[in-house]
């Protein structure tokens, strides 16, 4: 316990030089190693037996050695300095070493669906930093719950942190192709009526749908979907089962795409404009290991969808 009323209250300096005297020998060449003078080593040495209560060093005309109470005071003291040298180091290396543990926090959603793979890669790169996921739709204080980041969709404010935005999302509409060969796929938006529709529960109870074709057009449209759920995740597992036209941000649909078993319908209307972030403590200092996850995970994400901010880092103190 560190915080007794009998703890050491002295300077840690004049621990270091004692600890230096008894190292090399001399006052002179402790006062030489440690760029002082003699008379300061000197003080520091009087100071310090102050400080303890205790005669530390045995002097004489021609030399100072350390008393039996010094030797044991040595012995502990120069031990805690090398720890202390050793913490300061790890704490000074952290802002620059990209090492040790991550924890960071994200939606059940982006977690399940897109964030393994961009976790996996990042091991890859980074095997000296271990990460843990929590994934939740709370809002987890990162300061309460020890977060080093937190990647947020949408503008909420967090006071105290601050926020990167790393990635500008869609949600467009997408179908297997065997559904779409069953049941052609709608030219126009009115002919979503004609299909099954999956949308997540903001999208429930027969509300309008704001779509715009990312030229200046918008358009409303009224859907009662044939399945509603909780999530993306679910309506991205449905629309994947040939269940019908799911309504799925693009990230967590892009590899899909890719492998052909999603095709995008209506394109190019989509949902525009919900804002990826990535929140960590507020102040310019992050630890290494935060920014280069963080820089890893803008990056991953521009390599699998396109509609990604300018690399001129964009930030908000929230």
């Amino acid at each position: 316990m560190v915080a007794r009323s009998e703890t050491f209250t002295g300077s840690l300096d004049d621990v270091r030089a004692f600890c230096t005297v008894v190292d090399l020998g001399t006052v002179t060449a402790a006062a030489a190693s440690l760029r002082e003078t003699k008379g300061s080593i000197s003080r520091r040495l009087s100071r310090l037996e102050q400080a303890l209560g205790a005669r530390l060093m045995a002097r004489t005309s021609r030399a100072v050695s350390p008393t039996a109470e010094g030797l044991a005071f040595y012995a502990k003291a120069h031990e805690s300095l090398a720890l202390l040298d050793a913490a300061a180091e790890t704490a000074r290396d952290a802002q620059t070493v990209p090492a040790g543990h991550l924890r960071m926090t994200t939606s059940i959603d982006f977690g399940i669906e897109v964030m393994p793979e961009i976790v996996a890669s990042f091991r890859a790169a980074y095997p000296q930093i271990t990460v843990e996921m929590l994934n939740t739709d709370a809002r987890l204080d990162l300061a309460a719950n020890r977060i080093d980041l937190a990647l947020r969709l949408g503008g909420a404010e967090e006071t105290g942190y601050r926020a990167v935005l790393l990635a500008t999302l869609s949600v467009a509409l997408y179908a297997t192709p065997a559904y779409l060969l069953r049941r052609p796929a709608p030219t126009d938006l009115a002919g979503l009526h004609d299909h099954d529709l999956i949308l997540p529960r903001e999208r429930t109870g027969g509300g309008a749908l704001s779509l715009t074709d990312g030229q200046g057009r918008a358009e409303q449209i009224v859907l009662n979907p044939a399945i509603r759920v909780s999530d993306f995740s679910t309506v991205h597992r449905l629309t994947l089962v040939g269940a019908g036209i799911g309504h799925i941000p693009s990230l967590v649909a892009a590899r899909a795409v890719a492998a052909g078993q999603l095709v995008r319908v209506l394109a190019p209307w989509a949902r525009r404009g919900a804002a990826l972030r990535a929140v960590t403590l507020a102040g310019r200092d992050l630890p290494a290991r935060v920014q280069v996850f963080r820089e890893h995970v803008r990056d991953a994400l521009t390599l699998r969808d396109g509609e990604m901010p300018p690399r001129n880092e964009y930030s908000l103190e929230l």
